[in-house]
């Protein structure tokens, strides 16, 4: 079988990465294309996983679409050259599209209700989305108990390297705090905001009084006021940071939920958070208790402050994580059980969902699922 995958973020390299080895070791034919975003095209070269550059940074909105455009034509001209059974992707709108030129089929994850969901999930063969999304897609649509992160930081799949930390400088067993701030730029985040920098210069100006602070940003360069905390760590040890980190605070999305699967307490300060916020961040607070979302920047310092000065026990924030893991599925073998399915010419949705149900870590609640 040929697998066509579409990588358009740094997530989505590690959300593919374990569904891509073990495809092909089962002997599939698998194929990466990818735009350059953030850190993607780099973390591609560090797992050594092959693949092919279609479409370039994106600065305006403009370019964003002009850039999208070109890239579908090009995944289009792969794709009618090469014959994939099946293409996958998060978002997929070039995916959607492509398969329902060249008469592949098309699995599609998604976990954000977003505007492109409109012009996607028509084309799309099969939607695969955590149990809670808020949206429904009709029979197409496979819910499944998990989240996109835990396909790469379920404990069968990730252990931190501590000792890789050491060697660029940061002692995993001093307190610190590690802080993400994005651009907004991203398709989904168009007309939002994030941190205000006088919200940021107080974060760190908190949180450096109880231990180091590092920094990471999707801009290529931080404030005057900032530049002393950027982070020089290579970008496959974000994980690794996260675990040992003592709090993360952030006004990204991908991130955010990486540290609650991690176990590390998250604020997370976005104009996206507060009434009508998506599905799985309402779980990791609600639910879980390891995640405080926030529209207010002033909120989120407060709350930085008081989980300072009241900092909740490790014992009680792994009972948590540990409840989170026993409530999921192994996402990666889900990835790549569904995508083996979904290129087989009769798939149906009742094959993706009896490959969800097979799932060997934990039964789904069936009552949750469609």
């Amino acid at each position: 079988m040929k697998v066509l995958v579409t990588i358009q973020h740094p997530a989505h390299v590690h959300f593919f990465k374990h569904s891509i080895w073990e495809l092909e070791a089962r002997g599939h034919d698998v194929r990466v294309v990818a735009r350059e975003y953030d850190v993607a095209i780099e973390l591609l070269e560090e797992y050594g996983i092959d693949h092919e550059v279609l479409a370039g940074h994106v600065d305006t909105t403009f370019d964003m679409v002009k850039v999208q455009l070109q890239y579908e034509a090009r995944i289009l001209n792969v794709a009618r050259k090469w014959n994939p059974d099946v293409i996958t992707a998060i978002g997929g709108i070039a995916a959607a599209h492509v398969s329902a030129v060249v008469d592949a089929r098309s699995i599609v994850w998604t976990d954000s209700p977003v505007g492109s969901n409109r012009i996607t999930m028509p084309f799309a063969d099969f939607v695969c989305t955590p149990r809670k999304f808020r949206d429904d897609f009709g029979k197409k649509h496979v819910r499944y108990d998990g989240f996109h992160e835990l396909a790469y930081l379920r404990p069968e799949y990730f252990e931190p390297d501590h000792e890789a930390l050491r060697e660029h400088g940061v002692e995993p067993d001093e307190p610190y705090f590690l802080l993400r701030f994005g651009t907004m730029k991203a398709h989904h985040d168009i007309g939002q905001k994030g941190m205000s920098l006088a919200v940021k210069e107080r974060l760190v100006d908190l949180l450096s009084e109880h231990g180091e602070v590092y920094i990471m940003s999707v801009a290529k360069k931080l404030p005057d006021s900032l530049s002393q905390y950027a982070l020089q760590t290579p970008v496959h040890l974000s994980h690794s940071l996260l675990d040992a980190a003592d709090m993360f605070v952030t006004d990204t999305h991908t991130m955010a939920t990486e540290s609650a699967i991690l176990g590390t307490p998250v604020i997370r300060t976005n104009s996206f958070a507060g009434e009508g916020d998506m599905s799985n961040f309402v779980e990791f607070q609600e639910r879980y208790g390891l995640m405080y979302s926030t529209p207010d920047g002033e909120e989120a310092v407060e709350k930085a402050r008081s989980w300072l000065e009241r900092p909740e026990g490790e014992r009680e924030i792994e009972q948590r994580r540990r409840r989170l893991l026993d409530d999921t599925i192994d996402v990666a073998r889900f990835v790549t059980d569904a995508v083996e399915a979904a290129g087989k010419p009769d798939a149906t949705p009742e094959d993706i969902r009896r490959v969800r149900d097979s799932d060997p870590v934990r039964q789904p609640t069936k009552r949750n699922l469609a």
